[in-house]
């Protein structure tokens, strides 16, 4: 059984892997994967959601936009998950995803998702192992309906980058012109709590299972980009999906 001990999952592509055949098979599904959106869009049976979660700069916009932001934008939605505005706080934490969740037809993006609220709120303090636990709960509840109700495909990935790669990440946002937009001095106190964000992030991969959780390497964009884009297209290839045939009478 997988323990999630993500101190001893690497970061990297294995060595034996060549970027430049790597890239031109990525290439390949995503012309693959714009077909089967369609094909998903026709159809409008099932729905897909994708959460992306990692450590700041591990490259979640990267993915949306290289992987996710290469299909129709007309049946591909992005929601990104920042701190809860006073209306989001007055209500429960799960109050604000659900209003977000794909309707059948649809593929939807979550860039940072519900598990925040059993993260960054144990991390920094705000939130109690017991409280955590039944929000484990709810969560579990919460992905089985859209599962079981709605014919949603969960699909959820961790972004896994290493200290040394996140760092110089986030010292690029200080100097890169087209970067400096992303930069925040508390990213840098965030990076510092790694420990800390493994040992709560094992407790989501442990205790929210079902679907399991896919460990992505992050520390090459394009063997990031590949495994994102692979699993992607297999679940949706397991769909099994068919274009409607002509309505009697048209």
């Amino acid at each position: 059984m997988n323990t999630y001990n993500l101190s001893h999952i690497s970061t990297k592509a294995p060595e034996k892997l060549e970027k430049g055949d790597c890239k031109k098979e990525t290439e390949k599904i995503l012309k693959e994967l714009n077909e089967l959106q369609n094909l998903l869009y026709a159809e409008g049976k099932h729905a897909v959601l994708i959460i992306l979660q990692g450590m700041d700069a591990s490259g979640k916009d990267g993915a949306i936009r290289n992987v996710l932001g290469r299909m129709n934008p007309q049946g591909v939605q992005v929601t990104s998950f920042k701190v809860p505005t006073e209306e989001e706080a007055s209500h429960d934490f799960l109050w604000r995803i659900n209003r977000s969740t794909p309707a059948r037809g649809h593929i939807q993006v979550f860039n940072r998702s519900h598990y925040e609220d059993v993260l960054v709120t144990r991390v920094h303090g705000w939130c109690s192992d017991e409280l955590a636990v039944r929000r484990f709960d709810a969560i579990n509840h919460f992905e089985t309906l859209l599962q079981e109700d709605n014919s949603t495909t969960i699909l959820k990935f961790y972004l896994h980058v290493s200290a040394e790669e996140q760092a110089g990440r986030l010292r690029e946002r200080m100097t890169n012109p087209a970067k400096m937009w992303k930069y925040n001095k508390r990213d840098f106190e965030e990076a510092e709590l790694r420990d800390k964000y493994y040992k709560y992030y094992r407790d989501c991969f442990q205790n929210c299972n079902k679907p399991e959780w896919q460990i992505i390497p992050a520390d090459q964009n394009w063997y990031k980009e590949y495994l994102i884009a692979r699993s992607v297209k297999e679940h949706l290839v397991a769909l099994n999906m068919k274009y409607p045939s002509l309505k009697p009478g048209n």
